[in-house]
């Protein structure tokens, strides 16, 4: 039994979450654990709190004015919303893959080095090493491997997502958080992406906010349904579409709103 405790341990939980900007309350008491090494997928409306809720995890959310945040996130126990904890740390920790590829307008190496020069890595040995590693974990590798010294944005689009999504990886987090990262890439660049994420799960624990139903069944090991900044149902993700518990939920992956 201890045995299947280890490997059923959450990397994140969640109590009691409610979240405002300003006086509209935007999440309500949301309660939910992520087990380690498994993609989450978070899926409901546009609106209804799925990215909001993402960035509360690490901490995206500290640099709107205004927002305020109770109840309690723990990641491998230890409290993020600590006032001890050190927020670019947690950011190390916890990666961030945005919905639109965001390259910087350096070289693809430089794209993938600058993370580990931020916290101290000098060494070109070294740096190389991470440079490869990265790309290779992103599926990009054989693809830029003669070419590093090139601009990042002359990439397609489905390669700078990647490359995003190696930029991540070169800090070595232990969390990745990717909000919806394959909404603007064409349907051969989604599915390397949907590829990866079954490699990187090995690794990593990866949480995805995603409005494609049928991704969210090809990629999670459990879902979250949020809706009008409440999360309605989460569970098993082959459950959740086959055999809903809630009639909202059921009412949305059927196409009835939403």
């Amino acid at each position: 039994m201890a045995e299947q405790s280890v490997l059923t341990k959450p990397a994140i939980q969640v109590e009691d979450l409610d979240l405002y900007y300003g006086d509209h309350q935007a999440l309500y008491n949301i309660a939910l654990e992520v087990e380690e090494n498994s993609v989450t997928a978070l899926i409901g409306p546009s609106g209804c709190g799925k990215s909001t809720f993402l960035r509360t995890l690490n901490r995206m959310n500290d640099l709107i004015p205004g927002v305020k945040i109770d109840g309690k996130i723990r990641l491998y126990g230890e409290d993020i919303y600590d006032r001890k904890v050190d927020v670019e740390m947690l950011r190390k920790q916890v990666g961030m893959v945005f919905q639109t590829p965001n390259p910087f307008p350096k070289s693809i190496y430089d794209n993938i080095a600058y993370g580990p020069r931020i916290h101290g890595i000098r060494s070109k040995k070294q740096l190389d090493e991470i440079v490869e590693r990265s790309l290779r974990q992103a599926a990009l590798w054989d693809e830029v491997k003669d070419r590093l010294k090139d601009r990042a944005t002359g990439l397609s689009g489905g390669q700078q997502q990647r490359l995003c999504i190696a930029r991540a990886l070169a800090v070595e987090p232990e969390i990745v958080l990717m909000d919806e990262p394959t909404s603007a890439l064409d349907p051969i660049s989604t599915s390397k992406i949907e590829e990866l994420l079954g490699e990187l799960k090995e690794k990593y624990t990866i949480v995805i906010v995603t409005h494609n139903m049928q991704q969210a069944a090809r990629v999670s090991d459990k879902t979250a349904f949020f809706l009008n900044g409440e999360l309605v149902e989460y569970g098993e993700t082959d459950t959740l579409f086959s055999n809903p518990s809630n009639s909202k939920t059921e009412d949305y992956i059927t196409g009835r709103f939403g």
